[in-house]
């Protein structure tokens, strides 16, 4: 088992934004995603090509310039739970999920 955390600060050009939306910019639930599937991958010390994304929720919008503070967990049984959040406002959370073996 094990733990990491990281802060990423959200580029305001970022490309997600132009369509995500125009007038009042919000990060996707996807590049939150996509962010704590990369640091999975490092605390998992491979891919996680194949692993499920289990109770995703998206609890507090983020926009552009904000700083999200990533946190990582592994189960005993292998999956990485992750938590996003901002300034101390819970943005997001969920789990990675190995496949069955």
């Amino acid at each position: 088992m094990g733990s990491a955390e990281s802060v990423w600060r959200v580029p305001p050009d970022h490309p997600a934004f132009a369509g995500h939306f125009p007038a009042r910019p919000i990060v996707p639930g996807v590049v939150l995603l996509d962010h704590a599937i990369l640091l999975a991958q490092g605390l998992h010390g491979g891919s996680v090509d194949g692993w499920r994304v289990d109770q995703a929720k998206f609890l507090s919008p983020c926009g552009p310039g904000e700083t999200l503070h990533f946190a990582l967990e592994v189960s005993a049984r292998g999956a990485i739970a992750f938590r996003v959040s901002c300034e101390g406002r819970a943005v997001a959370s969920g789990s990675l999920v190995p496949p069955p073996r």
